[in-house]
Parts: C-alpha cells; sequence; structure tokens
C-alpha cells in the first residue's frame, strides 16, 4: 500500500508565564479527544508560514505578529506519512479561543505530560521544553572556580540547561560536583544533566544523563526511565538513527566549524547539518564552534538551538 503524504503546519504557542496553548480534536476525526498543538494541513500553494497563519486565523481567531521555526517531525502511521512543520509563536494579535467548537487551554509547560497525544507530537513536547542554548561545563580542577563560574551563567546569561562535563576528575570527585552542581542548578531553576555511565543516576538525582557517543551506540533500549532527560553526542547519521532507536529526548550534532579542541575534525557546515536534522527524529543542538549570535541560523535550519563550550563557560 502507498501511503499518502500530509504536510501540516502546527504552533507551539508559549506564553510569558511559560504556558503552552493546546487545542482537543473532536471526536468524530482521525486520533480524536486527543490534544495537540494548533494547525492544520498545508494547501498546495502555501508554505508551512503562510498555511501556519492562515489555520490560526480560522482555528483560533489570532494573527500572528512574530515566529520562528521550532522543529520538523517526520512521522510514520499505518496508514500515512505526515509531516509536522512547528513554529514557535512568539507574539500574535487577538485572544485565542475555538472558533470551530473545539476545546483550547492554556497549560503549564511541566504539566504537558498529563495530556494523550498524537504519537507523532511527543518530538513537539521536547521541543516545546527545551531551551535554545546548551551549556556544557570546562574542565574545572577547582570546586570554588567551577561553581562561581556555573552561577555566572546561571544568574547572569539565563542559562537553564547544564550539561556536567569533567572527564578529568574521579568518580567520587564528580559525584560531589555533581551534587554542588545540582542544588545551584536548582536554586535557579535550571536543569543538571550528567555526562557519562547512565548508571550516575543511582548516585545523583539529576534530570538526566548524556551518553558520549561509544556509549550510545553500544545500547541497545532506552537505559534510563522515560521521568528524566536522555542525550547523547553523534556525529554521523548512522549515530543519530541509533539515538532515535533507543528513546534518546534530544542530541548534540557536532562539529558544525573547525575548532581549536579538534582541529583535525572535517566541519559538517550549516547545509549538510540542515539535511540531517531534517531527518532526526528529535530536537537536535548545533555543537562545534558555535555562539549564542547562532541561535537564529540554527533555528532557522531546524535545529533546537547550540550547544557551547568556550561561548557559554567564559
Amino acid at each position: 500500500m502507498v501511503k499518502r503524504r500530509v504536510h501540516v503546519a502546527a504552533a507551539a504557542i508559549i506564553r510569558e508565564d511559560g504556558h503552552v496553548l493546546l487545542a482537543r480534536r473532536p471526536s468524530i476525526v482521525d486520533q480524536g479527544g486527543l490534544w495537540e498543538f494548533p494547525g492544520g494541513k498545508l494547501a498546495p500553494y502555501e508554505t508551512g508560514f503562510e498555511a501556519l497563519r492562515r489555520e490560526l486565523r480560522e482555528e483560533l481567531g489570532i494573527e500572528i505578529q512574530r515566529a520562528q521555526p521550532l522543529i520538523r517531525v517526520h512521522h510514520e502511521y499505518e496508514d500515512k506519512r505526515i509531516l509536522l512543520d512547528v513554529w514557535q509563536v512568539h507574539a500574535f494579535e487577538g485572544e485565542p479561543f475555538g472558533r470551530e467548537g473545539q476545546a483550547v487551554r492554556w497549560v503549564p509547560q511541566e504539566e504537558l505530560n498529563n495530556y494523550p497525544f498524537p504519537e507523532a507530537n511527543h518530538a513537539i513536547l521536547r521541543a516545546v521544553c527545551l531551551p535554545h542554548d546548551y551549556l556544557i561545563s570546562d574542565e574545572e580542577d577547582d570546586d570554588a572556580v567551577f561553581l562561581g563560574k556555573l552561577e555566572r551563567a546561571l544568574r547572569d546569561d539565563g542559562v537553564r540547561l547544564v550539561q556536567l562535563r569533567a572527564k578529568s576528575l574521579d568518580e567520587d570527585a564528580y559525584l560531589k560536583r555533581a551534587e554542588q552542581a545540582l542544588a545551584l542548578c536548582r536554586r535557579y531553576q535550571a536543569r543538571l544533566i550528567l555526562n557519562g555511565d547512565p548508571a550516575l543516576l543511582e548516585h545523583v538525582d539529576a534530570d538526566g544523563v548524556h551518553l558520549p557517543s561509544r556509549t550510545l551506540m553500544a545500547l541497545e533500549h532506552r537505559p534510563i526511565a522515560t521521568d528524566k532527560w536522555l542525550a547523547a553526542s553523534t556525529h554521523n547519521p548512522e549515530q543519530l538513527a541509533q539515538a532515535a532507536t533507543i528513546g534518546c529526548d534530544f542530541v548534540t550534532f557536532s562539529p558544525l566549524r573547525i575548532t581549536p579542541s579538534h582541529p583535525d575534525a572535517a566541519p559538517v557546515g550549516w547545509h549538510d547539518f540542515q539535511q540531517l536534522v531534517e531527518t532526526a527524529a528529535m530536537p537536535v543542538f548545533a555543537l562545534g564552534g558555535v555562539t549564542r549570535g547562532d541561535i537564529d541560523q540554527a533555528r532557522a535550519v531546524g535545529a533546537q538551538g547550540i550547544a557551547s563550550i568556550r561561548d557559554l563557560w567564559k
């Protein structure tokens, strides 16, 4: 059977207080009763953004003022292949309501998992809940220096997603630093992701774990519970596919550019990076020679944002 292709534009409308607008599918349609991000199918002559503006006007009675790409999700159902072209709406005119009789609701991000969604929406949920920059800590021998730099990033730069990378520390020293970093991240409502063996979460109740690519490729299934974030380092299409197979929530992909730490690694560049991100089944952070100044470019080609050591760990 040849599956029909369906191209859908959808909106992640997020208020300043972090609440996300959801709409409930009518009971008489496919997957009726489930909640979703508002939007609809593209007409043959429309771009994704044009379709989104029309659909939000027709469904919710609002006019988009400013929006950015968030994520593109390819998903296969038994009878169709769907492409969700998802945009984050930053500003709009009007007060949204269900113009077609559908229920709409503002939901706090931390409660999104309490709502049933179509399967294709799961990657969108992860993208909505993630920031657009991902701090990777640098090697620091002194705990006080480390904590000072981490607090500056959290307090002054507004970093809310941190990977604790400290290859030079032994396990005991790493766990001690992880506990200190976790307390600091909690103070600023930031998430802490540990780098290394998933078993680290048995000792420190951090928000998740980031797998090195070698560890990623050795796994056959997801190694941690779904209430924790699972991330991984990827450098090629095979590793991206493996991350999807074991259920990673997000990944970094590197190197985008040549970096001093890996001068011999061939950079992928924005064009090839866009092709790789297009087929990824999860949010992807660009890593390698990127800065916060590259966030808009990264998002324009489909990434969640950027990950960085040098630019964020000053």
